[in-house]
């Protein structure tokens, strides 16, 4: 069997001789939206659980969050679709008091030239645009969760009267699903915010797939009600990019009818775990950097049975991507090590992504086909190898017949289990 991988924005292909006992385990199928700008129309129109907007009062100021480039969301396309609305709906709010803030979360802020390929002058429509920066000095304070999270925002999202968050519904490692007020709350709050609701992610129910009884999710949202995002646009994309679903309105009740379209795309049943497991993150920007493909190496390495090996492809054409993940985890010799300094000095924003890898890397034999200096991924306590000449060899090495799956959209698709 021959499979066709997404890597970059490229492909690789591999060879799966027919010896092996090989499985592709894909997402479901559903169609693509035939005009995702029509949708944002007829969604605006007819919002979840929230009021159309011309029946809302007019604002004094918005702010419209969007996703940076690590997110494949078609900003470009939905973005004048929302704007033209907001002037149609109040024709008295100027494109002064509407400010449109990229959220990166922790990443580091964009420049004047980086916003402009994101969000260029005729898609910003004259409004103002800006990157947000999680450790700006102008941050407002808004309150505190009751899971003692400080909610902590950048400040043009909370000084408007009118907060638009425009964002993805995509399964999540700890949080559950993306989506809702995500946006703002992780991608336009504090590092404090943000490191702090993260380190929820050791408590029971934070885990992919979980939604209701989810505590990092459930913190999210009371951020959302605290901080008052009054609408959100998200959407459901396919495998290929292409969107899927899209609804507008109270951000809780998109979230709660988008995760349900999401589970059912990506969530796969397994009845026994494999004993070779090859993924791909879904190419660009899914494998952007090493600090994103991790997602995938972590639910695909889910569809393994104990002590099995897993070959990630991703092209991370970025590099690392994130300075203070490198620092610390090339600071021990171990995944063990980095698990036992996680256990005595608990949780720590960026470094809890070597956590996340290091628990999969004391499990699993892990190799990723990269773009990465093969001296950097060792620093990462990752190993380096081509995918196809890594196959060929565990496949020798397997006594009998070898199960292997094959996962081309790692980083989205999740796996579960019936419970006994």
């Amino acid at each position: 069997m021959r499979v066709t991988l997404k890597y970059g924005h490229g492909e690789r292909l591999l060879d799966i001789p027919d010896a092996v006992e090989a499985e592709v385990l894909r997402p479901a199928s559903l169609p693509p939206l035939a005009d995702p700008a029509r949708a944002l129309e007829q969604a605006l129109d007819h919002p979840l659980a929230a009021r159309p907007l011309a029946e809302m009062p007019a604002p004094a100021s918005v702010a419209v969050a969007v996703p940076d480039e690590t997110r494949p969301l078609p900003v470009r396309e939905l973005l004048p679709v929302l704007l033209d609305r907001l002037f149609a709906a109040w024709p008295g709010l100027g494109r002064d008091q509407v400010t449109v803030v990229v959220g990166g979360g922790l990443h580091p802020p964009l420049d004047r030239a980086e916003l402009d390929r994101l969000v260029p002058p005729d898609v910003a429509r004259g409004c103002r645009v800006l990157g947000h920066d999680a450790h700006a000095a102008d941050l407002v304070d808004m309150g505190v969760t009751s899971r003692g999270t400080p909610v902590r925002v950048n400040a043009a999202v909370a000084r408007a009267s009118l907060r638009i968050v425009l964002g993805q519904i995509d399964p999540h490692q700890f949080v559950g699903f993306t989506g809702g007020s995500k946006g703002i709350t992780v991608g336009c709050a504090g590092a404090e915010t943000i490191t702090h609701n993260h380190g929820l992610m050791f408590l029971d129910g934070a885990r992919v797939g979980v939604l209701a009884d989810n505590p990092v999710r459930q913190d999210l949202n009371e951020a959302g009600r605290i901080i008052g995002v009054g609408l959100a646009i998200n959407m459901v994309m396919g495998p290929d990019k292409r969107p899927v679903w899209l609804e507008a309105g109270e951000p809780e009740a998109v979230l709660r009818a988008g995760a349900e379209i999401c589970a059912g795309l990506y969530g796969v049943r397994l009845e026994q775990g494999f004993d070779l497991v090859v993924a791909s993150c879904g190419g660009h920007p899914k494998d952007i950097c090493l600090y994103q493909a991790q997602k995938g190496l972590n639910q695909a390495s889910a569809a393994l049975r104990p002590g099995g090996r897993l070959l990630l492809l991703a092209a991370c054409g970025q590099g690392v991507g994130d300075d203070v993940y490198l620092d610390y985890v090339r600071r021990f010799a171990s995944p063990q090590e980095v698990l036992e300094d996680f256990r005595t000095n608990g949780f720590r924003m960026g470094a809890h992504k070597a956590f996340l890898f290091s628990r999969t890397l004391a499990a699993f034999d892990v190799v990723v086909d990269s773009e990465l200096d093969p001296a950097v991924l060792r620093q990462c306590h990752l190993t380096s190898g081509p995918a196809q000449e890594t196959l060929d060899r565990w496949i020798a090495e397997c006594s009998g017949r070898p199960r292997l799956a094959v996962v081309p959209n790692a980083n989205t698709t999740y796996f579960f289990r019936d419970p006994a």
